[in-house]
C-alpha cells in the first residue's frame, strides 16, 4: 500500500512511518518542520520506500495529486501543545481547520480512505471521570484561547462526519488521549517529557494548578499499534478514543517521575494564570472509554505508566 502521512516527521507521525515500512508498505510524508524535526527520521530517511516532501499543509500545490495516490492518508498534521495554542490561536485554527478541509476536499475525488488524529481536548470542560464517544461535549468560552483548539478539532470532526454522511468518503477519527513517549519534546508544554529531563537534570519539576488533574498517558507504541489496525477495517464515519485507562494526578505523576529517576529535584507549583494565561481553565480528569476501539481492532494498551516513564528516561540519558 501507499501511505500518505501529514505532519509525519513529528513524534507520533515518524512511529508510524516506521510502522508502516517495516510491513512493507510505501510511506510519502508531509511536514514544514514547524514542530516536526527530520531527527526523528533518521532511521527511515534512506530507506528507498520512503518519500520526504517540505511544505505547508496550507499551500503545498502537491497535496490534492499526492492524496489521490495514495490508498490511505493518516491526517495528523495539525498545532501541538498548550503553550502554542494558547500563544497562537489564529494559526492554531488555521492549520486544523483549513489542513482538514484541504484533505478531505481530496481525498473525496478518488474516495481515498483517511483517518483523522483528533484529540481529547474537544471533551472540553465536562466534569465526568471518564469519557465515551458518544458523550456530550463542554467547550469552554471563546474569550480562553485555550478553546481554539478543541473547537477547531471539533470542526475536523463535524467535517469527517458530514463527508462521510454525504458523500461516502471512507474516513474514521480518533480522539487521542495524551499519547507519550521517547522523542517527544516538552518544548510546547508536553507534561512527561516536561517532567523527566528536569528530573535527570535535577531541576524543579513545575507543576501547573494544584496538581490534583488527572490524566491517563498511553505509549506512542501502543498508539501506533491502534491506528495500524485502521488498514483493515471496513467501517467508517465513525469516531474512537484511544488511550491507556491507568489515572494519575499530576502531582503524583511528578513524585513518580523523581522516584523512578533516583532524582533529588523538588516540586513547585505554578499557578495557571503565570504558566499560561490570565483565566486559563482546564479539566480535572479525563481517562477514556476504550470499549469501542477494543470491539474494532480487539486493541488495548499493554504498557504500564512505569515503563513509559523508564523508556523516556532511557531516550534523554542516550542523548
Amino acid at each position: 500500500m501507499h501511505i500518505l502521512i501529514t505532519g509525519g516527521a513529528g513524534f507520533i507521525g515518524s512511529y508510524l512511518a516506521e510502522a508502516l515500512l517495516n510491513k512493507g508498505d510505501h510511506v510519502t510524508i508531509i511536514d514544514n518542520l514547524s514542530t516536526g524535526s527530520l531527527d526523528n527520521l533518521g532511521s527511515i530517511g534512506n530507506n528507498d520506500r520512503f518519500e520526504f516532501i517540505y511544505g505547508n499543509i496550507l499551500e503545498i500545490p502537491a497535496l490534492e495529486y499526492l492524496v489521490t495516490k495514495s490508498d490511505m492518508v493518516y491526517h495528523l498534521a495539525a498545532a501541538v501543545g498548550v503553550e502554542m495554542v494558547v500563544k497562537n490561536p489564529v494559526l492554531t485554527i488555521q492549520t486544523n481547520v483549513k489542513g482538514t478541509e484541504r484533505v478531505l476536499e481530496a481525498a473525496n475525488i478518488t474516495k481515498t480512505r483517511v483517518l483523522l488524529t483528533s484529540t481529547s481536548e474537544v471533551y472540553g470542560k465536562s466534569t465526568k471521570q471518564t469519557f465515551s464517544e458518544e458523550d456530550d461535549l463542554l467547550i469552554g468560552s471563546p474569550s480562553h484561547s485555550r478553546w481554539s483548539y478543541a473547537s477547531s478539532k471539533l470542526l475536523d470532526e463535524f467535517y469527517c462526519t458530514s463527508y462521510y454522511r454525504e458523500t461516502g468518503l471512507p474516513v474514521n477519527v480518533v480522539r487521542l488521549f495524551n499519547t507519550v513517549g521517547p522523542r517527544q519534546t516538552g518544548k510546547y508544554g508536553m507534561v512527561l517529557p516536561r517532567f523527566v529531563k528536569s528530573a535527570l537534570e535535577e531541576k524543579p519539576l513545575f507543576v501547573y494548578g494544584t496538581g490534583k488533574q488527572s490524566r491517563c498517558f498511553c505509549h506512542v507504541n501502543d498508539t501506533v499499534s491502534a491506528l495500524l489496525g485502521f488498514l483493515e477495517v471496513g467501517s467508517f464515519g465513525e469516531i474512537y478514543n484511544i488511550g491507556s485507562q491507568e489515572s494519575c494526578t499530576i502531582e503524583d505523576l511528578a513524585k513518580k517521575v523523581i522516584k523512578l529517576t533516583g532524582s533529588i529535584s523538588p516540586i513547585e507549583y505554578v499557578p495557571y494564570d503565570k504558566a499560561y494565561a490570565p483565566g486559563f481553565e482546564d479539566m480535572l480528569h479525563r481517562a477514556p472509554k476504550i470499549e469501542k476501539i477494543g470491539k474494532l481492532l480487539n486493541w488495548k494498551p499493554k504498557h504500564t505508566l512505569d515503563r513509559i516513564i523508564r523508556d523516556v528516561a532511557e531516550y534523554y540519558r542516550k542523548q
